[in-house]
């Protein structure tokens, strides 16, 4: 079985045994080990957790997203993507204009009253809806500030008041000077990101060409183990695969760096389900090889080939 998904289960378990207890903005709490690192090999196949189901659907809608420069809900809920939908909502229902049911600490509510998490529900889906048809509340509530695809192709250059296209430049400077040790990506501006919905976790991305392979380190700020990592491991192992195929290399290892690597204490039980199962072989990812630019990839331009994994396993967000 792989070594990619092993990596995975072994740093879960560390930070279970080792992991110093802490609190947290979202007041849950967590287990928190500082300073995690783990080396994907890509040829090894694409590391998709197979020990519970992940959404690559949701995975490959969501960097579509970033790569389109957007940063308003709207696209995500198009394509059934609701994974960021909690942060813009919590705009909505803090806001002076909300009139609806009193929503005050609605995170631990909705895990200790089954009527008002249906009552949330209930405003959240309207909340859905009207993203999608209204579009003056859209663009009202429906952004999420100045994070990942925003910075990717609009980092704003108060030198000519124009803006930074930093994918494009990245590409361009891996195809030009494959040996620069500045192939980076940002998604960290001290201005404006720490007043986003929810600031960027996922900050710092560096690329690296040797040997005609094309590898990426990620340094991430703060990760939810349980949730969030393994979609991050999809993801950027996705970016770096779209980017090689763009600039005619092959793929090496994604280096997954993250400070705070923390299990929130409710999600303690289903990681210990989940190291519980066994692992099965990593699936294959396709890209349309018609696709000439990293910008005009699809949802159907881009699949996961034969992915076996145990079945999906719940656990609620932190917000």
């Amino acid at each position: 079985m792989s070594k990619n998904e092993e990596q995975y289960l072994n740093m879960a378990q560390r930070i279970l045994d080792e992991g110093a207890v802490k609190g947290d903005r979202t007041g849950t709490g967590t287990l928190s080990m500082f300073g995690a690192q783990m080396r994907f090999d890509l040829s090894e196949g694409f590391p998709l957790l197979t020990t519970k189901k992940v959404a690559f659907g949701l995975i490959k809608s969501e960097l579509l997203w970033f790569l389109r420069g957007d940063n308003n809900i709207r696209f995500l809920l198009e394509h059934n993507n609701h994974i960021w939908d909690e942060w813009p909502f919590k705009k909505w229902i803090e806001s002076d204009e909300y009139d609806g049911p009193d929503m005050t600490n609605f995170g631990l509510r909705s895990q200790q009253d089954p009527e008002f998490a249906a009552l949330y529900k209930e405003e959240k889906d309207k909340f859905v809806q009207r993203i999608l048809e209204d579009d003056e509340f859209s663009e009202k509530y429906g952004t999420i500030g100045d994070v990942y695809g925003k910075l990717w192709r609009g980092w704003e250059d108060k030198n000519d008041e124009g803006v930074v296209d930093q994918i494009n430049r990245l590409i361009n400077d891996i195809e030009m000077t494959p040996d620069s040790r500045r192939l980076l990506l940002t998604a960290w501006n001290p201005e404006t990101t720490p007043f986003a919905a929810l600031p960027s976790c996922h900050v710092l991305s560096q690329f690296y060409v040797a040997n005609g392979k094309l590898s990426l380190q990620l340094y991430q700020r703060s990760g939810d183990f349980f949730l969030g990592v393994p979609f991050n491991i999809a993801s950027y192992s996705l970016l770096l695969q779209m980017v090689a195929a763009q600039t005619g290399l092959e793929v090496g290892d994604f280096v997954h760096t993250i400070g705070d690597a923390h299990i929130y204490s409710n999600h303690i039980d289903q990681i210990n389900e989940q190291l519980s199962r066994p692992m099965h072989d990593l699936p294959k990812l396709w890209l349309n090889p018609e696709v000439k630019s990293i910008f005009d990839y699809t949802m159907d331009d881009i699949k996961v080939l034969d992915y076996v994994s145990e079945s999906a396993i719940k656990a609620p967000v932190a917000v």
